[in-house]
């Protein structure tokens, strides 16, 4: 199958009014987002962790599994998952992030998996770093991207392929890149990628390919479709855009109280309350969380916990106390990092939804102490 008409080649945009599609809604049954419940913990159990699967979750037998390490290499190699796990063990506590997260509270919406806010988690991956193998394969001189391949097959927007993604040399070489066969100290579930996936802290979740089966080094730019035309940074049809990679910093709110079933909106009694979250940032250490409760007209500085020099490619916690007052109120939540990057109050647009990382809005109605 080859690449059809341009039109159907570009990303869709919602017309005004347009609702959730069906198609949406079969990709939303099949991936799921974290429930922001669960960030209380600070390690994401797998069955809460966000999924994003772009075809099928391929049947990949383990006993007969490989992986190849080919192209721009003095030494090919095919590596079994037993090969594989006779090498010097490595482990990471590492924040994974779908670019898509958001996007489907933008106006106009773009038409892909309506993720709101959920899609993120934060596990321990077990495995063995990938530059030890990359310098045994022998990296030609004039290497400049390396392109990870999974056994995941299909179609997206008229181009059939496997999922693959090609990441500059250095980013592979760096001593924190995985080959992950665990998560949270059990083999990977097969929604996460067994036998073998990718995770490379600080980049969005399209980075960390899963079910991978080749590994190949190329003396030229990889411009397959996962990187010349998915997770682009564009606003106007057939306009190139910047490539999506690290993430930008955002903090979420563990909303409080309980919720209503359909809306989700909160309720809770009057008093003293105890605001909770995580924050994240792949760029840079998050700095600074500041959290509104008057819908974004004033500010207040969260506590932030500790950096953990362990876990650098984690979340952080944060907590602020709140005296809420009978009534309606709008809880708002901001992330800032190292670099001075901070989340906007107001949409930044753009036509695949990537990279959004518009504020969280949590309405909540406070009801009187004993009501």
């Amino acid at each position: 199958m080859t690449a059809m008409d341009t039109a159907r080649g570009r990303a869709r945009v919602a017309e005004p009014g347009e609702g959730i599609g069906l198609d949406e809604l079969a990709l939303a049954t099949r991936n799921h987002g974290l429930p922001l419940e669960a960030l209380r913990y600070d390690v994401t159990p797998p069955g809460l962790h966000y999924v994003l699967t772009h075809f099928d979750i391929p049947a990949v037998d383990p006993a007969s599994w490989t992986l190849e390490v080919t192209g721009a290499v003095e030494r090919p190699l095919r590596l079994t998952l037993a090969d594989l796990q006779r090498r010097a063990p490595a482990t990471g506590r590492v924040l994974l992030e779908c670019a898509g997260n958001g996007r489907a509270r933008l106006e106009p919406r773009p038409v892909s998996q309506p993720w709101l806010l959920e899609a993120v988690g934060s596990a321990e991956w077990g495995g063995t770093a990938l530059a030890p193998l990359l310098q045994e394969a022998r990296l030609s001189a004039d290497a400049v991207d390396i392109v990870f391949t999974g056994a995941d097959h299909g179609v997206e927007r008229g181009v059939e392929q496997d999922y693959a993604r090609g990441m500059p040399v250095a980013e592979a070489l760096r001593p924190e890149t995985l080959l992950a066969w665990s998560m949270n100290g059990s083999p990977l579930p097969p929604q996460h990628g067994a036998p073998l996936r990718l995770v490379v802290p600080g980049w969005y979740g399209m980075a960390q390919v899963k079910w991978l089966t080749r590994i190949e080094v190329l003396e030229e730019p990889f411009t397959g479709y996962q990187n010349a035309t998915a997770y682009r940074l564009a606003t106007e049809p057939g306009e190139p855009g910047e490539p999506v990679s690290r993430i930008r910093p955002r903090a979420l709110l563990s909303p409080p109280g309980f919720p209503d079933f359909m809306t989700r909106e909160r309720f809770l009694a009057a008093g003293p309350v105890q605001l909770s979250g995580r924050a994240w940032s792949g760029r840079a250490p998050v700095t600074r969380v500041e959290v509104s409760t008057d819908g974004g007209r004033t500010w207040a500085d969260a506590v932030l916990s500790p950096v953990d020099p362990a876990h650098p490619w984690a979340w952080r916690a944060w907590t602020c106390t709140w005296t809420a007052e009978p009534g309606p109120a709008e809880l708002l939540v901001r992330a800032t990092d190292a670099t001075g990057g901070t989340q906007p109050v107001e949409q930044e647009w753009n036509r695949q939804g990537m990279a959004n990382t518009l504020v969280q809005r949590v309405p909540v109605t406070v009801f009187p102490p004993g009501d």
